[in-house]
């Protein structure tokens, strides 16, 4: 049998292991999925024949390279800046590699290598990064091979609560890691070009400059700037572009709310407070309001960041609970983003019936025998449960898919690489469809570069 190692057995790889199990016998595949935790990995293989659970910590050079040479092909679902040492492993060992995560520095300094002993080690084919890259170089090869020559790019993704689970007033819950949430957009300035000039937001500006969006059989959406827009101008040959811009999803008026915690400071990773454990919710929201022993709290801060006591925003903050002065905040040494993270989990948490919902929406404009034209190309999906999540399936899917077609011999262009090329996304599109993940196009009036934008 040809053997399969799933490294990491988190929430994003239950659809990616049932998949490869479901495949197993036609494919004539030995599941292995291996984590520190053997009773998760147990957990997701359920069993099944083809499939078989081992406890393997990373960090144990002996177990994992044992582990690497035993297989035919690794998946690593781990967290991204754990995946290095299973590469060098794999190239030592001469052992395909396929992972969710961005390429890192050090990823890509072993494409050489890689290369010269003719491996595929494939990245970013999950959600985003992945099922995004797929579905825009379909289209733009599209355009391309048509003779058309592309002028904008807009390429938008979110992890949403469905509809039917929608039920606090920020219309938000944690459908995947909290952490990241909490810090989305730190780290540097927001880079895009709009209409040939190169555009940059501060993180403390980031959630008042939100572009809207109306996504044919989704909804109204708004979405902020992701942090690096630029970086996929190589690799998509978009050398010439006048608008390139990627963004994240969310329902309307959660950024402007959301953007109380960046200017209160709530959002900060970089500190820890001071006896933090023994703090209540209201006095980690009162520390950071100057001090004043005659007004409240509430009113403190209403003053401070100008909220009416009618605006929407009061009542969102009033949901979550950060006046209370009877919760303890119990983590030591916590950091601001810790806290807050702790806070938002007792109401964004999802409970046991609720679904979680992706939605992506990508912009094309480009120019065809002297007219400019655009296409809008969009996709939703639903989780089953809080298993088989959206997340999960549009995460796992793609992964599970592509090291299918590794292993036949579909894939076969070596090196270290994400999924830009024909060989990648026209086939691994087309099985998505099989499982609901399937992209509309529609045909628009060429707009141009939305100046839809809040505070402009």
């Amino acid at each position: 049998m040809r053997k399969v190692l799933i490294i990491g057995a988190g929430r994003s790889s239950a659809s990616l292991i049932k998949y490869l199990l479901d495949k197993s016998i036609e494919e004539n595949l030995l599941i292995t999925v291996a984590d520190v935790a053997i009773e998760m990995a147990k957990s997701k293989i359920e069993k099944h024949k083809n499939g078989r659970a081992i406890a393997l910590d990373v960090f144990e050079p002996e177990a994992r390279t044992k582990a690497i040479q035993e297989s035919d092909i690794v998946i690593s679902m781990l967290p991204a800046r754990f995946h290095i040492d299973v590469a060098r492993d794999c190239v030592k060992y001469q052992k395909n590699m396929v992972t969710a995560s961005y390429v890192s520095t050090e990823m890509k300094a072993l494409d050489a290598e890689v290369k010269k002993k003719g491996l595929v080690f494939l990245n970013e084919i999950g959600l985003d990064p992945g099922i995004d890259h797929m579905s825009a170089m379909q289209i733009i090869d599209k355009i391309r091979d048509n003779g058309g020559k592309m002028l904008l790019f807009e390429s938008f993704t979110g992890g949403l609560v469905a509809p039917e689970s929608d039920t606090n007033l920020w219309n938000y819950k944690f459908t995947w890691n909290p952490r990241n949430v909490v810090v989305a957009g730190q780290g540097g300035a927001a880079k895009f070009i709009q209409e040939g000039t190169y555009k940059y937001i501060p993180y403390h500006k980031l959630f008042r400059r939100t572009e809207f969006l109306s996504i044919n059989g989704a909804g109204k959406f708004e979405a902020y700037a992701n942090r690096d827009s630029l970086k996929y101008i190589e690799d998509y040959s978009l050398d010439d572009i006048l608008t390139m811009y990627r963004g994240t999803i969310r329902r309307i008026g959660f950024s402007r709310a959301w953007n109380v915690f960046v200017q209160l400071g709530m959002t900060d990773d970089s500190y820890t407070l001071e006896g933090s454990e023994h703090m209540t919710y209201r006095d980690f929201t009162n520390s950071f309001l100057a001090y004043n022993p005659n007004d409240s709290v509430e009113l403190k801060l209403r003053s401070y960041l100008k909220i009416d006591q009618d605006d929407i925003i009061w009542e969102k903050l009033l949901e979550l609970d950060i006046f209370n002065a009877k919760k303890k905040v119990v983590l030591k040494n916590a950091t601001p983003a810790q806290i807050l993270q702790k806070i938002l989990m007792e109401s964004w948490a999802l409970q046991a019936t609720d679904k979680d919902m992706i939605v992506m929406h990508h912009k094309f404009g480009y120019e065809y025998q002297g007219e400019n034209r655009q296409i809008e190309s969009s996709m939703s999906v639903i989780g089953d449960d809080q298993r088989y999540t959206a997340m999960a399936k549009t995460v796992g899917l793609p992964v599970a898919m592509a090291a299918i077609l590794i292993l036949n011999g579909k894939i076969k262009t070596s090196g270290v690489q994400i999924p830009i090329n024909k060989e990648v996304y026209i086939p691994i599109l087309k099985n998505l469809e099989d499982y609901g993940i399937v992209f509309k196009e529609i045909k628009i009036p060429y707009l141009g570069y939305n100046p839809n934008h809040v505070n402009g």
